[in-house]
């Protein structure tokens, strides 16, 4: 877990309340993405304002592709960090989102797809759009579509676990695709609704019907301190942490 905070991270500018003046590290959050490493491959999800940090901090070494969810700011705004990992690599590294998100990535690196911009380290990527179950060294990453707020962003599984952040509604076709999972990382910003986010209560309930053997909240905001909130949780639920690590068996399933 690179980052489990929400899109301002944790703590957050000007603020002074409990959480954001905690001395326990589980409530210091940056912005939410996740790595998965297996064999030599290591591939991210997100590439955050915060992804260099992320990377010395997890002892990144190289990268092989990078999945994108949307491109809301604390999505995409460190995609220019990648480029340390392009030094030693042949071949650009695969960047893979929906169309929009993609759209959005070229018009916001704009010079990073131009031709004729003057010499200079840029990020080599190669884009494309994900809309069927993509493969990188034996893993399958499966794109689910779910809704934040009115706006269709993407989810990923991958073997029996899956990684859903950025969601306020969870359409029949997602939902099919995430029961009975081993793990499942879901939004939990708050317990106050909110229009484009899963809220604490909300993401108990899918977790009650979506029967996955463990569940990790993540994208969480300052206003739900990881002690407090985690004695309140039932068995098999918790609340990520930054460098929380997970083995995972990340062999295809049905």
């Amino acid at each position: 877990m690179l980052g489990s905070g929400t899109s301002t991270g944790v703590p957050t500018l000007g603020c002074s309340c409990p959480v954001c003046t905690s001395s326990d590290p589980r409530d210091q959050r940056l912005r939410p993405s996740i790595l998965l490493s297996w064999d030599h491959f290591r591939v991210v999800i997100d590439t955050t304002p915060d992804f260099r940090t992320q990377a010395l901090r997890a002892g990144l070494r190289t990268l092989d592709a990078v999945l994108l969810t949307h491109s809301h700011a604390d999505h995409i705004m460190g995609l220019d960090d990648i480029r340390p990992f392009n030094f030693d690599r042949a071949e650009p590294i695969p960047v893979l989102g929906d169309a929009a998100t993609l759209a959005d990535v070229r018009r916001v690196y704009k010079y990073v797809f131009d031709d004729n911009y003057p010499h200079s380290t840029i990020p080599r990527i190669a884009t494309a759009v994900i809309d069927a179950p993509w493969e990188i060294g034996g893993v399958r990453f499966e794109p689910l579509t779910v809704m934040h707020g009115p706006q269709p962003i993407l989810a990923y599984r991958f073997g029996r676990h899956a990684y859903v952040t950025d969601f306020s509604e969870l359409p029949p076709a997602a939902k099919a695709r995430l029961r009975g999972l081993d793990v499942l990382f879901l939004d939990a910003l708050r317990r106050r609704g909110h229009p484009t986010h899963s809220t604490l209560e909300n993401s108990l309930a899918l977790v009650r019907e979506l029967q996955p053997r463990r569940a990790f909240f993540t994208h969480i905001c300052h206003e739900l301190g990881h002690a407090s909130t985690s004695a309140e949780l039932p068995p098999g639920v918790a609340l990520a942490y930054d460098g929380l690590r997970l083995d995972l068996d990340l062999s295809p399933a049905d």
